[in-house]
């Protein structure tokens, strides 16, 4: 198994959507790359994200990112639907060298990719959501997500 995190504004909804992608082994609501280790705030320079277990043999880190493509707007900045702010930034970062080569090749390879305000870095810090915040929407499917419910329910079996 591996790990990726990635960043794409509110954690509940793209937890939501990513726990739902084939290959995908479980997930985590949580915070990286801030500048604090305090693990109850403040919470400066973090983007909310979510830890990703996957199994390379199911799903690819390439793959991973273009889920993630398909649930932001890769061109905005600290923006993702209403949710306004630093933390709300797009990302992909990891441990691993190879994901973050994976994932600037992919970025690389798209036609828009002067426009891109995607980060691709390496993972220096990360806090994990208190439980209120790990699968919200499952609990509380009412709350706002800025992803449409057509991805949100692309891999549904029922």
């Amino acid at each position: 198994m591996e790990t990726l995190y990635l960043a794409g504004g509110c954690l509940w909804g793209v937890q939501a959507f990513v726990k739902t992608i084939p290959g995908v082994i479980c997930t985590e609501a949580g915070r990286a790359n801030g500048t604090s280790s305090a693990l109850e705030g403040p919470y400066d320079g973090y983007a909310e994200c979510v830890k990703t277990t996957f199994d390379p043999d199911k799903i690819s880190v390439t793959s991973l990112v273009d889920h993630l493509f398909m649930i932001i707007d890769p061109y905005s900045v600290n923006r993702q639907g209403e949710d306004v702010g630093e933390k709300y930034r797009t990302g992909v970062y990891s441990e691993d060298p190879a994901h973050l080569s994976l994932a600037a090749r992919y970025i690389q390879s798209r036609p828009d990719r002067e426009r891109i305000a995607v980060e691709v870095k390496p993972l220096t810090h990360y806090i994990p959501s208190a439980e209120e915040h790990q699968d919200h929407l499952a609990k509380f499917p009412q709350d706002y997500c800025h992803i449409p419910p057509e991805l949100m329910n692309r891999y549904r079996k029922d």
